[in-house]
C-alpha cells in the first residue's frame, strides 16, 4: 500500500504533524498560497461575472512541481491548511492543480494535538466551496479597490501609495478621531470632597454627588467657594449605610482581537508580533517528553465557544490544584458576538495541565509571555467569581449629598489566576478605582465631624488617540475586518506613512489626512464605515451559503465604477488660499502639495518662485523644542535651524551651503537624534584618525568619520553580516536545514530574508509574509 500525501501551508506545521501521523504519510508544505491574481494586471474579467484569472505565485512553481510529483505516487491526498477562508482557498487551488484522478480529502483541526489530528483524519471531508467563494469575493473586492484607486493616488498624491477597502476605512477612523481632538475645547469643572471623621478612626473621604436632588454643576471657582462657605458649620449626618456582597465574573477566553489588545497592554506586543508568536505556539513546540505539539488552539477566531472536553479538563484541574471552592457550580459558557464563526473555538491551551511554569524551559521569552497570558485567561474563565464586601454610605448636610463606596476583596476567585491589571477602557483613563480605602464603623443617623473640604479643579479631556490595541477593538466593534486581518491593517497604515506613533498612540500624518479627505470626497461608499461593515456581513453570508458571491460583486461594482469615472478630476489637489503674504513680491501665498508634503508657494508663480515649508503641529512642537535646545554646529559653530526634507523635519547649519552639517529629529537620515551631537563610538577613523560617529541614511544607521566631508570614510559591515527581524525568527523552510530566516540587504539597499546558514543554504525570499500566517496580497486592503 502506497503512502498518503498530506499538504499543509507551513513547514513548521508539517514537522509537527509528521510526529503524529507516522511513516505511512508523506508531509509537504505549500509555504502559504500557491496561486493568486496576477501582479501586473487586474486579473478579473469584469464582463464575465468577475471571473478571476489565477496565476502561480512567483517562486511557487518548484513547490507545485514537488507536490504534483508526490501526489502521483500517493494513494490519496489530504489537504490540511488552516481552518479558515485563506486555508480553504489554499486547499482549493492545490486541488485544482492535482486534477480529479486522485482521492482528495479536506481535513481541518483547530488544535495540533495527537487526538485532534487523528480524529480529523478518521473523518475527512471535502473542500467547502462556500468558504472558497467568500475568500474569492473578498480577494476580488480588494483587487478592484486597490487596482483602481492606487493609480489615482500615485498620479495625484505620491508614488508608492495604496488605497484599500478596509485599510482606508481604518485610516479614516484614526483621522476622524484626530479631528475630534483638534476641535475639542476643554471645559472647566470642579469637584468637592469632604474629609470626615467618625467616632473611631480612620478619617475617610466622601464626594459631593447631589445638591437638592440634582447633580452638581460647578463650573467656576466662585461657585465652588460659595458651596464651601455654605457647607462650613453644617452637620454631616449619615443618611444610609448599605452593606452587600458584590460578585465580579471572569472574562471569556480570548478571541483574536481581545488577545491582541491584552498582549499589547501586558506584553507590549504589536498585533503583528502577537500573531507571529501565537502562530509558533499553534504550529508546535518541542516540550520534552510530550514531544512537539501545538500548545494553543487556532488563533484566528471570533468565537468564544470552548469544546466540552476542554471545559471539564479545566474544571478538574482547578479543583485539584486550587481547591473545590474555586470551581463554579456549573460550567461557564460565553456568548459570541453576532456573525461570529462558531465552528471555531476560542483561543485556549490544548493541554491545561501544561502550566506556564512547566512549559517555560521549552519556550522562548516571548512565547512564554503569550502562552502564560492565554493559559491564565482560559483557566480563569472557568473559575468562580471574585466576591467583594461593599459598603455604600450616603451623607447629607442640609441638601448636599455626599457618597462614599468602599470594596474589600472577600474571595479572590478567578483573580487568583488572572489579575485585572490592564488600563482603564478608552476614555476612562485617570478615573479613580472604586473605593479601596478603609471606613470606620458607621450607622444611620450618626453625626460626623468635618475635618476639611477639598475643592479640586478639573478640565474635560478630548477623546484619546488610538493605540494599536484600541484600534483593533474599535474595528471589531464596528464590524470592520476579520480576525485574520486586524494585524495586517494596523501594520499597513503605518508602513505607508499614513500614521505615525507618538507615545505609543497612532497620529495621522499630513499624508494620511490628505489621502483620507480625497478618498472620502471621491469614494463615499468605500470610506463609509457602515458600508464596509455591511460588506463584511455579506462575505459571511456567502460563507454560510446564504449569499451569491457574483451578485455581491456586481452590486458593489455598479456604484464603485460610477465613482471612478468622476474621480479622475476630483482627485486633483487644488491650491488652497492662505492669509500669508509673500515677503518677496507681496502677493498672497497658496498652500500646495509636493513630493515632500504641503508647502507655501507664491501665487505669482512663475514670476515669483518663493516657497516656504509647512510643518505639522505634532512635528512643529518637537522640532521647536529641539531647535531651542540644540547645541551649536560642531563643525563651524553656527546656529542649527529647522529644515524639512523628503524624510521629514531635521536641523541644519544656518551657514549652508558653506557648512552642510545636519542632525536628525525623528530617527531618519542625519546623525544623532532630537538635535543631539553625533554619538562617538570610541573607534578611530583608520584614514584620518578622527573619531567614528553614528550617522543615518535612508537605509538605516551606519558608522562614518566625524571629519566628513573632509574625510568620507565609512565602516561597512562585513560581508554576510545580517540583522535579525524583530520578533521570533522563522525556521528556514528548506528540508534538512536548521537555519533561521534573517533580514538582509542587497547592495542597492533592498531588503530580503535569507537563511542564516548561507552559503551552505542559499534559500532567500523577497516577501516574508509568504512564509508567515497567510499571504497578504500586495494590493489587498486587509
Amino acid at each position: 500500500m502506497g503512502k498518503s500525501l498530506v499538504i499543509v501551508e507551513s513547514p513548521t506545521k508539517a514537522r509537527t504533524l509528521s510526529r503524529f501521523l507516522g511513516k505511512e504519510y508523506l508531509l509537504k508544505s505549500s509555504v502559504g498560497h500557491v496561486k493568486d491574481l496576477p501582479k501586473k494586471e487586474l486579473g478579473v474579467d469584469l464582463e464575465n461575472d468577475f471571473r478571476p484569472k489565477y496565476t502561480t505565485i512567483r517562486g511557487k512553481e518548484k513547490v507545485l512541481r514537488e507536490i504534483k510529483k508526490a501526489a502521483k505516487e500517493a494513494e490519496s491526498v489530504f489537504l490540511a491548511p488552516d481552518p479558515d477562508r485563506e486555508g480553504e482557498a489554499i486547499a482549493w487551488h492545490i486541488a485544482s492543480e492535482l486534477g480529479d484522478d486522485k482521492k482528495i480529502f479536506r481535513v481541518a483541526f483547530h488544535e495540533i494535538t495527537r487526538k485532534a489530528v487523528r480524529e480529523a483524519f478518521d473523518k475527512p471531508g471535502e473542500i467547502d466551496i462556500n468558504r472558497v467563494n467568500a475568500q474569492q469575493a473578498r480577494r476580488i473586492l480588494d483587487r478592484l479597490v486597490g487596482y483602481k484607486i492606487s493609480p489615482l493616488l500615485w498620479k495625484y498624491v505620491r508614488t508608492g501609495l495604496s488605497g484599500g477597502r478596509v485599510q482606508s476605512v481604518a485610516l479614516r477612523i484614526i483621522c476622524d478621531r484626530e479631528k475630534e481632538i483638534r476641535a475639542f475645547k476643554p471645559e472647566e469643572y470642579w469637584t468637592i470632597t469632604a474629609k470626615l471623621q467618625g467616632e473611631k478612626p480612620p478619617e475617610f473621604e466622601s464626594k459631593l454627588v447631589k445638591v437638592n436632588g440634582e447633580k452638581p454643576s460647578l463650573k467656576s471657582e466662585d461657585e465652588v467657594k460659595a458651596v464651601v462657605e455654605a457647607l462650613k458649620g453644617l452637620p454631616f449626618e449619615v443618611k444610609s449605610v448599605q452593606r452587600k456582597e458584590k460578585k465580579r465574573n471572569p472574562f471569556p477566553p480570548f478571541i483574536t482581537s481581545s488577545l491582541q489588545q491584552d498582549a499589547s497592554v501586558r506584553c507590549r506586543f504589536s498585533p503583528r508580533k502577537t500573531m507571529q508568536v501565537a502562530q509558533r505556539l499553534y504550529e508546535g513546540v518541542d516540550v520534552g517528553q510530550r514531544g512537539t505539539v501545538g500548545l494553543i488552539t487556532y488563533m484566528r477566531t471570533d468565537s468564544t465557544r470552548v469544546a466540552q472536553q476542554a471545559i471539564y479538563a479545566a474544571r478538574d484541574f482547578i479543583s485539584a490544584e486550587l481547591g473545590e471552592e474555586y470551581v463554579p457550580r456549573s460550567p461557564r459558557y460565553y456568548a459570541s458576538r453576532k456573525m461570529a464563526q462558531e465552528a471555531h473555538e476560542a483561543i485556549r491551551p490544548t493541554m491545561v495541565d501544561l502550566t506556564p511554569e512547566k512549559a517555560k524551559p521549552f519556550l522562548e521569552a516571548d512565547q512564554f509571555k503569550l502562552y502564560q497570558l492565554i493559559w491564565n485567561r482560559f483557566v480563569a474563565s472557568q473559575m468562580a467569581s471574585a466576591v467583594y464586601d461593599t459598603v455604600e454610605v450616603e451623607i447629607e448636610a442640609d441638601g448636599y449629598l455626599f457618597k462614599t463606596v468602599s470594596s474589600v476583596l472577600k474571595f479572590d476567585g478567578f483573580l487568583r489566576v488572572y489579575r485585572v491589571s490592564a488600563p482603564a477602557p478608552e476614555g476612562k483613563e485617570g478615573e479613580a478605582k472604586e473605593g479601596e480605602m478603609a471606613l470606620p464603623p458607621l450607622e444611620k443617623g450618626q453625626v460626623l465631624t468635618l475635618v476639611e473640604l477639598l475643592p479640586e479643579q478639573h478640565f474635560t479631556k478630548p477623546p484619546p488617540r488610538f493605540t494599536e490595541a484600541s484600534l483593533v477593538r474599535e474595528l471589531e466593534r464596528l464590524g470592520i475586518g476579520r480576525p485574520s486581518t486586524y494585524a495586517a491593517i494596523v501594520t499597513k497604515i503605518q508602513n505607508r506613512n499614513y500614521t505615525s506613533k507618538v507615545k505609543g498612540r497612532l497620529v495621522p500624518t499630513e499624508l494620511g489626512f490628505l489621502v483620507t479627505d480625497k478618498l472620502v470626497e471621491n469614494f463615499p461608499d468605500i470610506l463609509n464605515v457602515g458600508f464596509t461593515a455591511d460588506m463584511e456581513g455579506s462575505l459571511d453570508e456567502i460563507e454560510d451559503g446564504k449569499g451569491d458571491w457574483v451578485e455581491t460583486l456586481r452590486g458593489f461594482y455598479s456604484s464603485f465604477s460610477r465613482d471612478l469615472e468622476k474621480a479622475s478630476e476630483g482627485m486633483r489637489i487644488q491650491p488652497i488660499d492662505t492669509d500669508v503674504v509673500c515677503e518677496e513680491c507681496g502677493s498672497p501665498m497658496v498652500k500646495k502639495w509636493g513630493k515632500n508634503g504641503f508647502f507655501l508657494a507664491c501665487s505669482g508663480f512663475p514670476e515669483c518662485r518663493n516657497t516656504k515649508n509647512i510643518v505639522e503641529e505634532s512635528e512643529r512642537k518637537a522640532a521647536e523644542e529641539a531647535e531651542e535646545a540644540a547645541e551649536p554646529c560642531e563643525k563651524c559653530g553656527g546656529k542649527m535651524v529647522l529644515k524639512r526634507g523628503r524624510y521629514g523635519v531635521f536641523l541644519a547649519c544656518a551657514n549652508y551651503p558653506k557648512c552642510k552639517n545636519v542632525r536628525s529629529l525623528s530617527g531618519g537620515p542625519g546623525v544623532g537624534g532630537r538635535g543631539e551631537k553625533p554619538k562617538e563610538t570610541g573607534e578611530e577613523c583608520p584614514e584620518c584618525g578622527k573619531p567614528l560617529v553614528y550617522r543615518r541614511s535612508r537605509y538605516g544607521r551606519f558608522l562614518a568619520c566625524s571629519g566628513y566631508p573632509g574625510c568620507k570614510f565609512i565602516k561597512r559591515k562585513q560581508r554576510g553580516a545580517v540583522k535579525e527581524e524583530q520578533g521570533p525568527a522563522m525556521n528556514c523552510p528548506r528540508e534538512g536545514c536548521d537555519g533561521k530566516l534573517v533580514k538582509k540587504r542587497t547592495r542597492k539597499g533592498k531588503t530580503f530574508h535569507g537563511c542564516s546558514k548561507y552559503p551552505k543554504c542559499d534559500f532567500a525570499v523577497w516577501n516574508l509574509s509568504e512564509l508567515e500566517e497567510k499571504q497578504q496580497s500586495d494590493d489587498s486592503s486587509e
